[in-house]
């Protein structure tokens, strides 16, 4: 168990509990990633400790925004191989979770690991994040949306605002250098009905790493307009 203290104590400085069967389920992601990750281009990142840094420390320090622990459901929107949703549902697995992946190679991957963990209350579906935006299942339904995506902050909102319910948040995972990307998309951010409300700083024990995740509360409705059809939103920012 040559993790378990990181990963636990990780948890702690989020007001997580941390037990050897959440140990369990994210070894078996981890091994899960590097065997899939020969067949499909999941990430770039295999050596085990930088899977459980980079990927699931990474997801778990989410929790540093406080309400994600209180949040029913939540929206994964380009969940990739799974971050941050699947280790935000191991660590505190009383929420709904929905993965939105456009490859559905992917989501093969991220149905194997949901039946292989035993994991309830989680799907995963196969499509673009502008087309399920418009469908009423999915639109203004969750507490919140989350993305780890690598785009900028513009392009990001106008993918996630539609799916979060008014008084709830989008929660963006991003990098450390990000005063001017939020510059750049406050007009957009409002556009969609958001404010920025605060950006939370995250640093990596043992490790140089940090980086911010970005807190948009849904202040109003975002018009039927958005998103845009596909193409159109990173064609064409909003500004």
């Amino acid at each position: 168990m040559i993790y378990f203290d990181a990963m636990s104590k990780a948890c702690e400085k989020v007001g997580l509990t941390f037990d050897e069967n959440k140990y369990n389920k994210f070894i078996k992601y981890k091994e899960m990633i590097q065997e899939w990750n020969k067949k499909i281009n999941l990430t770039a990142i295999t050596d085990d400790s930088e899977i459980i840094q980079k990927h699931f420390i990474d997801s778990i320090k989410s929790f540093n925004f406080k309400f994600l622990k209180d949040a029913k459901n939540i929206i994964d929107v380009g969940t990739g191989a799974g971050f941050p949703g699947i280790p935000i549902k191991i660590v505190n697995s009383g929420k709904e979770v929905v993965l939105l992946d456009s490859l559905n190679k992917r989501i093969n991957f991220l149905n194997e690991v949901i039946n292989e963990l035993d994991l309830k209350d989680i799907k995963a579906i196969h499509g673009r994040a502008e087309d399920f935006a418009k469908d009423k299942e999915y639109r203004e339904k969750f507490d919140i949306a989350t993305s780890r995506a690598v785009a900028n902050m513009t392009v990001l909102s106008e993918f996630c605002m539609p799916y979060v319910k008014v008084g709830g948040y989008f929660l963006a995972l991003k990098g450390p250098s990000i005063e001017q990307e939020l510059k750049d998309s406050k007009n957009a951010i409002g556009t969609l009905g958001g404010r920025i409300q605060e950006v939370i700083k995250v640093d990596m024990e043992d490790s140089e790493m940090n980086h911010n995740l970005v807190i948009i509360k849904k202040m109003k409705s975002t018009d039927i307009k958005y998103p845009r059809k596909a193409g159109m939103v990173t064609k064409k920012p909003l500004k």
